[in-house]
């Protein structure tokens, strides 16, 4: 588990980190390089998991060396689907990280939201859900690795 205390902003305690797969650690089903090394360094501290509808067929494959775990959506109301696991988790101790429309839900719900911009776009529901908006999943992951930056973006 991280702590974070933020001035002006309060104290994080973060457990789990809840991705999307496709146009969030992944374009076109294919997970993003780079991705791969700053996910297996998360899982070293917190629980990551991998929320998708799995558009492409193929986040478990893609995802089979890392240390996360994989949650498939099934095709009707994947926002709430992703909300309840989160919720399910405790979304007070979670980070969420999306670009989607249906991961609006998650964002607005988890502890801290941060949203990204990748090659798929992000939704701008998304964005508005978001307590953050990364350039890319490297920058979001960064903030969570590197966590001054984190600390830089959200102090008050």
């Amino acid at each position: 588990m991280w702590t974070f205390d933020i001035p002006s902003y309060g104290v994080l305690e973060l457990a789990h980190v809840v991705t999307d797969f496709n146009g969030t650690l992944a374009c076109d089903g294919a997970l993003l390089p780079g991705v791969g090394e700053r996910v297996a360094q998360l899982a070293r501290q917190v629980e990551v998991h991998v929320v998708t509808g799995d558009l492409h067929g193929t986040a478990r494959d893609q995802l089979r060396d890392l240390p996360c775990r994989v949650h498939l959506l099934t095709p009707f109301d994947q926002a709430r689907q992703k909300c309840d696991y989160l919720l399910d988790l405790g979304a007070a101790r979670a980070v969420a990280i999306g670009n989607g429309r249906n991961d609006r839900l998650m964002l607005a719900a988890a502890a801290l939201g941060i949203a990204v911009l990748e090659a798929e776009t992000a939704a701008a529901p998304a964005l508005l859900s978001a307590t953050l908006v990364a350039r890319d999943i490297h920058t979001a992951l960064d903030l969570l690795l590197f966590p001054q930056r984190l600390v830089a973006s959200l102090r008050g």
